[in-house]
């Protein structure tokens, strides 16, 4: 379940205008703050916890629900040992003629999610996570630890994007930025806090730290290279076009928004400096349509039901990519704070967050958004929706395995299956041998809650469920963040 509760509004300038805009609205004018501290549960990252702030300038209100500058603060810290702090700044105004966003973002991750290459080419087993206080409710013959799909992971993001106008709705873009990213095991001890690990009892909450965990496997078994194990820094340059006929950034009711782009990602160290990376160096192409169809307007102008999907896909054209990349969906602007895939909230809602980790995806959004009440508290102007919708993705780039178990093992196995062997372990427990399973899409159903304010802030509350149990044993995922998904 989820609770997310507005504490407090206000106008920082009293409104000198009631003109209603092309949504019946009356415009905004002048500073306006909305302040939103959550209690929120998800289940990629435990219950949730931290203040943000979204604050707007819309000036005299002529360009209302459009506004001239927004500032994006957020500090927030999870259950499951996952911190946000980010600020972000978008305007197309403060550069006539250009839009500017600027993001800084610091996203600590003691558990990461962690399942293997392929998609449905690397099996998923919730035996092996699943623990319970009561041991008749699990699997205890099978459990292995409860971060065995885990690793840490700590991602540091700068980036600074700017579009200009070629001509009215088709526009080019460019952007620099860098991902910093440190990787390491799981700190067991951490972990565990006050629970220190008892060896002689056959059923405990504590983590067992001699327990070999799915990613020291991979780096075993040589599927993970000793020049990407730690992480790394990696500098980008990115540049493509966009197509942008929308009425409204926020929530649309019509139009169609386009964009491809190329991203060249260099490596100039690994995490610590102990590794060089120059082999990492890559060039990825992105693409993305999506449209936005009103249905139904009632007899006061308010567009009550808008039809909206999103395609798009993510491909590595020149180079090698580390792994830890290659769940990373590359965006024109830093919009959202999460910008992970394929799997979770940000992505394909109900799957497990990062399940398809390969070298190209390909995914499908689809919903319907369903107005169903405008009202007004005070000045703020709030609306209540739902939106249905159904989720995909898809491997289109897989991982050769062979290659890498070659590549990072200097030659030393043959094949992964031998790597394995080796190692003590069998490839059928981990891997399917189906060649097809690779590019079987993954696909999830669900229902999501929407509480606007202002048309630009938005509360979304999404549940998600999966329509195969191989990307995700429980029935169901929940999500709390801000704004739609697309």
């Amino acid at each position: 379940m989820a609770l997310t509760l507005f504490v407090a509004t206000a106008d920082a300038k009293r409104e000198k205008k009631v003109e209603v805009d092309s949504l019946g609205n009356k415009i905004k004018t002048g500073w306006n703050f909305g302040i939103l501290p959550s209690i929120a549960y998800d289940a990629d990252y435990g219950f949730q916890g931290g203040v943000l702030t979204n604050v707007y300038y819309y000036g005299d209100g002529s360009q209302y629900p459009e506004y001239i500058h927004s500032l994006y603060v957020e500090a927030a810290y999870t259950t499951k040992h996952h911190g946000i702090f980010r600020f972000n700044y978008d305007s197309k105004y403060l550069i006539p003629g250009y839009r500017l966003t600027l993001d800084a973002t610091y996203l600590p991750d003691a558990m990461c999610d962690f399942y293997g290459y392929n998609g449905y080419q690397s099996k998923y087993d919730y035996t092996l996570h699943d623990w319970s206080k009561k041991p008749e409710k699990m699997d205890t013959a099978a459990y292995r630890s409860r971060v065995f799909y885990k690793y840490k992971r700590d991602l540091i993001r700068v980036a600074g994007d700017i579009e200009g106008t070629i001509y009215k709705g088709l526009k080019w873009n460019a952007g620099l930025g860098v991902l910093g990213y440190i990787i390491d095991d799981c700190n067991i001890d951490m972990l565990n806090g006050k629970n220190k690990y008892d060896p002689t009892l056959d059923h405990q909450k504590a983590l067992n730290p001699d327990e070999q965990l799915l990613y020291n496997k991979y780096k075993e078994w040589g599927l993970v290279g000793k020049d990407e194990m730690k992480g790394g820094w990696h500098p980008y340059l990115r540049a493509g076009i966009t197509f942008d006929t929308r009425d409204k950034r926020q929530g649309p009711n019509r139009g169609i928004y386009a964009d491809a782009f190329f991203t060249y990602s260099a490596a100039f160290n690994a995490a610590y400096g102990n590794q060089a990376t120059a082999g990492y160096n890559h060039l990825q192409f992105n693409f993305t349509f999506r449209h936005y169809v009103p249905c139904y307007t009632d007899k006061n102008g308010f567009n009550r039901i808008t039809f909206a999907y999103r395609v798009g896909t993510q491909n590595n054209i020149a180079g090698r990519s580390p792994f830890y990349m290659n769940n990373y969906m590359n965006a024109l602007f830093i919009q959202r704070v999460y910008y992970e895939g394929l799997g979770g909230g940000n992505s394909v809602r109900g799957m497990m967050a990062n399940r398809i980790l390969a070298n190209g995806f390909a995914y499908a959004n689809v919903e319907f958004r369903f107005r169903i009440v405008n009202f007004d508290i005070g000045r703020q102007h709030f609306f209540v929706g739902l939106n249905p919708f159904f989720d995909l993705g898809i491997v289109t780039q897989p991982y050769n395995m062979d290659e890498l178990v070659e590549l990072h093992t200097g030659g030393l196995y043959h094949d992964l299956k031998s790597s394995m062997a080796a190692a003590g372990d069998n490839y059928d427990d981990y891997f399917s041998s189906a060649k097809k399973d690779v590019y079987n899409p993954h696909m999830t159903a669900g229902l999501g809650l929407k509480i606007g304010m202002n048309e630009n802030f938005v509360l979304s509350c999404d549940w998600g469920m999966p329509l195969n149990k191989q990307d995700n044993q429980k029935w169901a995922n929940f999500y709390v963040k801000m704004g739609y998904l697309f």
